[in-house]
């Protein structure tokens, strides 16, 4: 949707109100809720937020100890710039619009570092300078449920009524009996500009995925706040709740976001991609896969951002728990999928509880530096990933993870100091926090029987 477009909508009656919104650390989104004539009147002046929300918790409780905003220094206002080319109709809420924003400074108006659509830009600019431009896919994975948000709440998110009743993997009989939301969802997102390709079950109960058209990486990574926007909104609406947790059981398969990266020249009918040369695969390729792959460990907290993510990582589970390649084999890390203009990586590794920005800003970072320094990967791998003692393991936890990417200097080479501490600092936080509380395992272990 165009800004003239958008007036027209609202001089007809069609549109009243502009939804501005951006991420946090956790890729949630925030922002504030316009009047859709008074949105057109101040396009071009951005509007204000407090800073305090590059430093909150999961409970927006500021956390102490951040250098970028803090107490100290008062907690000011940064500034929420609407990327126009994310204003699109939100189909999922009537008469609204919704619309993207970069994050800058409110002093000078330059980004503001930590911002995560910041640091994908960052990323995305070094590709660009480099002759290269990333088109992405991520495809996303999540539980539906029969119980309201609120009820899933005053239920402990314990007792849930799953959607389904057995695994669902392509059954077409139980993806037939959710199309009441999962065929809303895909309505409502292609009507919002997000190209949907299909839906189909997953390989646990009342597990879904819904796919998106691939897109250049940062349209890619809009189309996924979008994605998660606009179908928790919509199970508001049915009643019914969905999450994006990485294991939200742990007799079931978790929730993966594959990510799909390949390298492009040029534009339109013209564009090539640079992973194949029509006859194979070219070095571009071999040493994206190859940067990948080697500094994968250093930004798994991008990869896996939560505690509950490790939890995903199990054995014949289909999430991979190592870093090994191999062509269309589930069981390693990274597989190679398509050909010719289709060659593309996929990365197994990450989690539905990705943030967007965060994770295609560290793979787009990683597969340049290969290509820079020319990174071999190792040998393809053949077999059973899961069961080989040849194949490096991911971090077994947050605390490994954040403890891996504070002491990297590829991590501060790539994304600099100011986002390596920062980000050490938010995910050293979540640790603490899980480290301090009382769970019901420990409770139901050790009440009576200890």
């Amino acid at each position: 949707m165009t800004p003239e477009e958008l007036r027209k909508a609202v001089d007809d009656g069609t549109i009243d109100t502009v939804v501005v919104g951006f991420t946090d650390h956790y890729g949630r989104t925030l922002g504030k809720r316009f009047d859709a004539a008074f949105f057109l009147e101040s396009i071009d002046d951005g509007t204000h937020a407090c800073d305090y929300l590059m430093t909150v918790d999961m409970e927006m409780e500021p956390v102490a100890g951040y250098a970028f905003s803090n107490w100290s220094s008062g907690f000011g206002d940064f500034h929420l710039v609407a990327d126009l080319n994310t204003l699109r109709l939100a189909a999922w809420a009537p008469n609204t619009a919704f619309v993207l924003c970069d994050v800058e400074r409110n002093v000078d108006h330059h980004p503001v570092g930590v911002a995560p659509r910041s640091i994908l830009r960052r990323q995305l600019d070094a590709a660009h300078n480099a002759g290269y431009a990333p088109n992405a896919a991520s495809e996303l994975e999540f539980f539906l449920y029969r119980d309201t948000y609120r009820d899933a709440h005053d239920k402990g998110y314990t007792g849930l009524v799953a959607a389904g009743w057995y695994v669902e993997d392509y059954h077409l009989l139980q993806g037939a009996r959710v199309e009441d939301y999962v065929g809303a969802a895909r309505r409502v997102l292609r009507d919002s500009e997000v190209p949907v390709e299909n839906s189909k079950g997953e390989a646990a109960i009342g597990q879904h995925e819904l796919n998106i058209r691939y897109a250049p990486i940062l349209t890619m990574a809009d189309r996924h706040v979008v994605m998660k926007q606009a179908m928790k909104e919509l199970a508001d609406q049915q009643g019914v709740s969905v999450t994006f947790m990485a294991k939200p059981h742990h007799d079931q398969s978790g929730s993966s976001c594959h990510i799909h990266l390949s390298l492009w020249s040029g534009e339109g009918e013209a564009a090539t991609n640079l992973f194949s040369d029509g006859t194979g695969r070219t070095d571009a390729f071999r040493w994206f896969l190859g940067g990948w792959m080697q500094h994968l460990r250093d930004f798994m907290v991008f990869y896996a951002p939560t505690i509950n993510s490790y939890k995903r990582y199990q054995d014949q589970s289909w999430a991979p728990t190592g870093l090994a390649w191999s062509d269309d084999n589930r069981t390693t890390g990274f597989r190679i999928v398509g050909s010719g203009p289709s060659l593309r990586i996929e990365c197994r590794i990450p989690g539905a509880d990705v943030n967007p920005y965060l994770a295609f800003a560290a793979a787009l970072a990683s597969g340049l530096d290969g290509i820079e320094n020319q990174i071999e990967p190792p040998p393809e791998f053949n077999g059973d990933a899961y069961t080989s003692d040849d194949v490096q393991r991911v971090p077994r936890s947050l605390r490994e993870a954040v403890t891996v990417f504070t002491a990297s200097n590829t991590a501060r080479r790539l994304l600099g100091d100011e986002v390596v501490d920062h980000y050490s600092h938010f995910y050293r936080s979540e640790c603490d926090a899980y480290d301090s509380a009382v769970t019901d395992w420990e409770r139901h272990r050790y009440f009576e029987r200890i």
